[in-house]
Parts: structure tokens; C-alpha cells; sequence
């Protein structure tokens, strides 16, 4: 905890305040963790008979429920696993044996991969419409771009991945449908298994950053500091892009942190449909499987990526004002 107060100690914050930021995440850490081990203990059927296989005998099942520790209480369950875990150990998988910190730091990139490109693509959309529609606000052009993006975002990921599927790979037949090729292998090659899954969740997310970068341009631009440049006469892209754009992107760098938890829920469902061998694809068939190891480490793992981003966040947003500084 020193070690991270000092890291912090040139920035703005106040060490209890800190303190109490860490705290409250930790706490979501372990609320999240507690929810998962309950609600995966509460699936149907038996892990013991998963892992057996449907041959095995009921001698069989009940060793392999005991070498599992499946018949023990719910809460020693939890308890050791919340000490392996904060000893670094996320456990085996009852099915391959495969430590899951291993499964999950081989599966990551493509998941990384796949939320970058989706956010690059995203703010790609937004970017230009939002300011090209607060430029031309209330215009018939504005309308008709918003209520593209609100049909756009009535349509779930899922249903935008079979559309992209069927448009792309059926009928035009230029992308595959399914499949993934690592970057070793060319990017033109990579990109092209990961162009549709990006775009199916890009196609979705990108109308709420769009939305919020029009608006705070719209107020933007009603500033004094903005009919001054426009008194002087600058051009209206060089109005947009040097002086209303910089501060009317302070909202939006928020929603980017917020938008990662739907990122890595489209994330999840896009890898099954493409088939993409990510952490996505990992967690559905640990669900199916009923490894609860697997599952539990695969959401502690995106639960403290998740607090985390969001930390750095609210730690950029207090640089950036001041009068949140003093709530931090």
C-alpha cells in the first residue's frame, strides 16, 4: 500500500481518499466473486457426473466429487478458493487439468484484440457523426443520422453478427464466417477473421458516444471563447477540430471506461459465434462444462480488469477537474 501511495503521491488525490477508492473496489472484487461462486454453485445438474462422463459409475462420481472437493460446504469452498486466489493460484480446470491462469493468459489477446478493434471502430462512427451532427444540429441531415443510430442500437449483438455473417460471407462471400488466424500469420490475414466480430459489437456500441460527443459539442459551441474564432473568421473545420473538440471530449472519455463492461459482454458472444478462441469462448463452455474453477477465474479476472480501468478513470477525470478533486 506504500508502494502505491508514493506512485500516487505527486498527483492531486489525498491518501485517505485513495485509500477509501481501493477499498470500495476491493470490495466489488469480492461481492462479484461471492455472487458467481453462488450462482454457479446453483446450476443444474452435477460437475462430478461432467467430468465422470456418462459411463462412469456412481463409486466413480463419488470419488471424483471428493478429489474435487465437491462435497464440501459452500462457504470452505469459497474460503479456499478466495485464498488460492489471492495467492495468485485461480485453480485447474476439472475438465483439461489446465491451470486456469494459463488458460486465460493464452486466450487474452484475442480478446484484447477484439475489444480494441471494436472500440477503434466505434469511435471510427462516432467521432465524425458527432461532430458533423452538432455542427448541423436539428438540421434534416442530424435527424436522419440519429435515427439511422437509434435503429442501429435497437439491434442486439448477437442478431448484428448473423446479419454481418449472412451479408458478408453468405452473399458476398469476402470474409470468413468463422475461424482466427494470429497476427504472426499477416495482419491482412488476422484482420480479416476479426474485422466481423469487431464490427458486430462496434455497429452497436457506437451510438451512445456519438450521442454524447454531439451534445457536449452542441454546448461547446455556444461559448463565448467559440463565437470569438468564428468573429475572427477561422475556418469552421479548424473551429471544430482545434477548439470545440478537445473540450467537449471530456464526457466521452468517461463513457469509454464505463462502455468496457458491454464491450466484454458483446465480447462474449461474438467470440462463441465466430468461434474465436478467447476468453469469451473460454467462460460459455466452462458454463456448459459446469467448471466452476474455470468460470470463477475467468470473472474475477474481467471483475479486476474492469474496477481497474474504471479506477484509472476516475483518477484521469480528477487530473482533468479540479472540482472533482476534491471528492476523491
Amino acid at each position: 500500500m506504500r508502494t502505491l501511495l508514493a506512485i500516487f503521491d505527486g498527483l492531486p488525490f489525498t491518501s485517505n481518499g485513495l485509500i477509501r477508492r481501493l477499498l470500495h473496489l476491493a470490495a466489488v472484487v469480492i461481492a462479484v466473486s461471492v455472487l458467481t461462486f453462488v450462482l454457479v454453485d446453483l446450476l443444474p445438474g452435477d460437475a462430478a457426473f461432467e467430468v465422470a462422463g456418462q459411463n462412469a459409475s456412481l463409486d466413480e462420481v463419488a470419488a471424483i466429487r471428493e478429489e474435487l472437493g465437491l462435497n464440501r460446504n459452500i462457504l470452505v469452498r469459497y474460503g479456499a478458493w478466495l485464498a488460492d486466489a489471492a495467492a495468485g493460484d485461480l485453480g485447474r480446470s476439472f475438465h483439461t487439468r489446465e491451470p486456469v491462469w494459463d488458460a486465460i493468459v493464452s486466450r487474452l489477446p484475442v480478446t484484447l484484440e477484439l475489444l480494441v478493434l471494436s472500440q477503434v471502430l466505434a469511435l471510427a462512427l462516432a467521432v465524425p457523426v458527432g461532430i458533423f451532427c452538432a455542427y448541423r444540429a436539428e438540421s434534416r441531415m442530424d435527424r436522419f443520422l440519429n435515427s439511422v443510430a437509434f435503429a442501429t442500437v435497437s439491434v442486439p449483438v448477437f442478431i448484428m453478427a448473423l446479419l454481418l455473417i449472412y451479408m458478408f460471407s453468405l452473399r458476398l462471400r469476402w470474409l470468413p464466417a468463422t475461424g482466427y488466424l494470429p497476427l504472426p500469420l499477416g495482419i491482412w490475414a488476422n484482420l480479416r477473421t476479426m474485422v466481423m466480430p469487431a464490427a458486430s459489437i462496434a455497429l452497436v456500441e457506437w451510438v451512445a458516444l456519438m450521442r454524447v460527443l454531439r451534445s457536449d459539442l452542441i454546448a461547446t459551441l455556444q461559448e463565448d471563447f467559440i463565437l470569438m474564432a468564428r468573429a475572427k473568421g477561422l475556418p469552421a473545420v479548424h473551429i471544430l477540430l482545434r477548439h470545440a473538440l478537445r473540450p467537449s471530449m471530456f464526457t466521452l472519455i468517461t463513457i469509454l471506461g464505463l462502455h468496457i463492461g458491454h464491450l466484454i459482454g458483446g465480447a462474449v458472444i461474438v467470440e462463441w459465434i465466430f468461434a474465436l478462441p478467447g476468453m469469451g469462448r473460454l467462460l460459455v463452455t466452462a458454463i456448459f462444462g459446469r467448471d466452476a474453477v474455470t468460470v470463477q477465474g475467468c470473472i474475477l479476472f474481467v471483475t479486476v480488469g474492469y474496477v481497474m480501468i474504471n479506477f484509472c478513470v476516475d483518477l484521469l477525470y480528477a487530473v482533468l477537474d479540479p472540482r472533482i478533486r476534491a471528492r476523491i
